[in-house]
């Protein structure tokens, strides 16, 4: 195609209607709808009930009704069986190891995939997530049981002088399981509430880089908790600020005791699961399942265990008893209650971003939509009635929803069946894995960070991209790991904020210029093609106006334009003494300088003295020498603009801070006869402008443009008529 057929072909926009004002259009133009509803009848309709509200309410309480009527048997439930099969084996390993991060015995992981992935089919809107323990939630979670029941609470009375203190481990355990479920209890009605109040939205907080940053400083937490396992070493554990530091360090302080045995089946474990891992990765297309490396790990490890008596004879340490069957429902002690608040808050907004996040993540790639309300929802109904039966929090598990989607489950029949796997077990078979290495458990956990390690791969892609959100992550996890999860997650979410605030604080702003032959203004620094009218100076800024950033509008408004008004008055103060001087003294003559530079123009009242002086230093740039009476030297014109056009075409909101400034700025320029109009200003924010009466006194709607061509068309129109009129001044 040549370019004549190009530009044939090119569609043309063609407009030609007056120069359009805000009085204009209020006026002539745009008419508000009225509302004859009044506020008794909108709350009338909210409340009324209908079967159509009824059904709909249920529909959306209960988001099973929607899709297990119509579901469809012989294309989904082979596909469901495999993969909730499949789902459930790598469940059952991952609900004993996380029992251990939540520092509760392993049943209580087993409890907690049972009890929340059977009440998640019934509330949850996500097809494909995997509900039940998660390692973040669990370490969380087994921190503050630390905190709340330390060792030290359960120390056992020594029978003689030389023998070391003995921690009543039962009454350690149970207390602990206590302060879990409460906690449970509270992130349910957290959860809940939030759901019901619609604050699904919160959740935006919590920025990607944000979250990558405190997930990965988490997977630091897990795998210093889990080495003491790795070893076989016996140390406390420790919670709160610098609680890494403290790990480590009392780690290789008793590292001369490490049970090589135990090390040894750990690292084996380690080595296999890592294995396994990668070739699930590298032949996942080829592969019908992924290899369920952790059910081999238990299975093999626990046989090995059982058969050599590794627990009697070389003292490695192992899960331990395991009760069959189901514990009865019990009410939580909630006089622990006020300790958790700040920490149920943290978990609950956690839990709910990882689980949200990542639904939204395979319903985009299926084609279907979750709602982060019903989300909300259905994890505080699954954390507040699972707690009753002695479960911890949960969330969802990226490796086991990958485990899943990848085995081709399309529905939560899958999530349903990997629970029945889970209740077999503790109905039936849980005393089986009593001899379970706790090192083959913690090889588990760490192999299954390696996608969390994957994300220090960030911070180069994050130093290309956007310097602000590296350092939210490097905050993020720093804060995290020094601080603990609690802390670091304030800290990391305060930061954010913080950002958000400065980068208002320090927009970009810009001269704009007119593109010849279109309707397009840029910004005359970037772009060569970009030409400034004559007098007119149309300044951009791409943030709203408020009470943190009005006075920076403002003096970058001046720096910008190089207009600034409290100069131009004070040489219009000194050519009035001047004159009165001129006309009444004689004696004390005086010369004005004015010195223009490239941006802006600053103005000198010399004496005569002074300006002989000058004269001889060659800095005088305008010299009149003609007689020693002449009282005064008036450069004209002190200021080339005659208007200001403010494009606020970016601004979102202003608040009355924000308004007072802008009308004192144009005040101040209208006293030296230089006029500021406004562009571009949507609905929203007009309305703003009405509630605070900003137009009122000299600011008026006729100072409003619904674009900066109307308002550049106007300027020019009012200073060709100024110019013509006899009684038009200089600045």
């Amino acid at each position: 195609m040549d370019p004549e057929e190009a530009a044939d072909s090119q569609l043309m926009y063609r407009i030609d209607r007056p120069v359009y004002d805000e009085a204009f259009l209020r006026t002539q133009l745009l008419h508000r709808k009225e509302n004859s509803t009044t506020l008794r009848q909108r709350l009338a309709n909210q409340c009324r009930c209908s079967t159509e509200k009824a059904k709909a309410a249920i529909l959306t309480f209960l988001p099973i009704l929607t899709w297990l009527p119509s579901y469809p048997v012989k294309q989904y439930l082979l596909s469901d069986v495999v993969s909730g099969l499949s789902t459930g084996v790598v469940q059952l390993p991952q609900g004993l190891a996380y029992a251990m991060l939540a520092a509760v015995p392993p049943v209580y992981g087993l409890y907690s995939s049972f009890y929340p992935v059977l009440l998640y089919t019934f509330f949850g809107t996500s097809r494909h997530i995997s509900i039940g323990t998660f390692a973040v939630i669990s370490l969380m979670i087994g921190g503050v049981a630390v905190r709340e029941a330390p060792d030290s609470m359960f120390i056992l009375p020594a029978n003689g002088s030389n023998m070391s203190d003995v921690v009543d481990v039962a009454a350690r355990d149970a207390r602990r399981v206590q302060v879990a479920v409460v906690l449970t209890t509270l992130v349910g009605i957290i959860q809940f509430v939030f759901g019901l109040l619609r604050f699904g939205f919160v959740a935006i907080y919590l920025t990607e880089p944000l979250v990558r940053g405190f997930t990965t400083a988490a997977a630091v937490h897990v795998v210093v908790s889990q080495l003491k396992y790795l070893l076989g070493v016996k140390t406390p554990r420790f919670s709160g600020p610098l609680s890494v530091i403290f790990s480590v360090s009392a780690v290789l302080s008793d590292i001369t005791s490490t049970n090589v045995t135990t090390l040894i089946l750990g690292l084996v474990c380690l080595v296999f699961l890592y294995v396994i891992k990668d070739l699930n990765e590298r032949f996942k297309k080829k592969l019908p399942i992924p290899i369920p490396g952790e059910i081999i790990v238990v299975i093999v490890s626990t046989g090995v265990s059982y058969g050599l008596l590794l627990s009697e004879d070389y003292k490695v340490g192992v899960v331990g008893k395991i009760p069959t069957g189901l514990l009865p429902p019990s009410l939580p002690d909630f006089s622990i209650l006020p300790n958790l608040v700040t920490d149920s808050f943290a978990i609950a907004i956690v839990g709910f971003s990882m689980g949200v996040s990542l639904a939204k993540i395979f319903a985009l790639k299926h084609g279907y939509s979750v709602d982060g309300n019903q989300e909300l929802i259905a994890l505080g109904l699954c954390n507040f009635i699972s707690s009753f039966f002695q479960t911890f929090a949960i969330t969802c598990s990226m490796s086991r929803s990958l485990v899943q989607e990848s085995t081709g489950g399309k529905t939560q029949i899958a999530g349903l069946l990997s629970s029945l796997v889970v209740l077999l077990v503790v109905v039936a078979i849980g005393f089986v894995f009593q001899p379970l290495p706790q090192t083959a458990l913690a090889a588990i956990i760490m192999v299954n960070l390696l996608g969390m390690f994957k994300q220090f791969r960030d911070i180069p892609a994050l130093w290309r991209t956007s310097k602000i959100e590296l350092v939210i992550w490097l905050v993020a996890f720093v804060a995290s790991v020094l601080l603990g999860l609690d802390y670091g997650l304030l800290v990391a979410v305060a930061f954010a904020i913080v950002t958000v605030i400065y980068r208002t604080q320090s927009p970009k702003s810009a001269i704009l210029g007119h593109v010849p032959g279109t309707g397009l203004y840029c910004d005359v620094d970037e772009y060569e093609e970009a030409a400034e009218y004559e007098g007119i100076k149309i300044f951009h800024s791409n943030s709203s106006i408020y009470f943190a950033n009005s006075d920076l509008y403002v003096n970058t408004l001046k720096e910008k334009t190089g207009v600034n008004p409290e100069d131009l008055q004070a040489v219009r103060k000194a050519r009035k003494k001047l004159k009165e001087k001129a006309n009444g003294n004689h004696s004390t003559p005086l010369k004005i300088c004015a010195k223009y530079k490239e941006q802006g123009v600053t103005h000198e009242v010399l004496s005569h003295n002074n300006v002989a002086e000058e004269q001889r230093n060659g800095q005088l740039e305008d010299r009149h020498s003609e007689s020693d009476l002449e009282e005064a030297v008036f450069i004209e014109p002190l200021c080339t603009v005659h208007s200001i056009i403010l494009d606020w075409t970016s601004a979102s909101f202003i608040d009355s801070v924000g308004a007072k400034a802008i009308k004192q700025v144009m005040k101040e320029y209208a006293a030296v006869d230089v006029r500021v109009v406004i562009a571009g200003c949507n609905r929203t924010l007009l309305s703003e402008l009405d509630a605070l009466q900003f137009f009122s006194g000299i600011v008026t709607a006729e100072m409003v443009f619904p674009t900066v061509h109307d308002a550049v068309l106007h300027c020019q129109h009012s200073n060709s008529h100024s110019q013509a009129s006899p009684t038009s001044g200089t600045t």
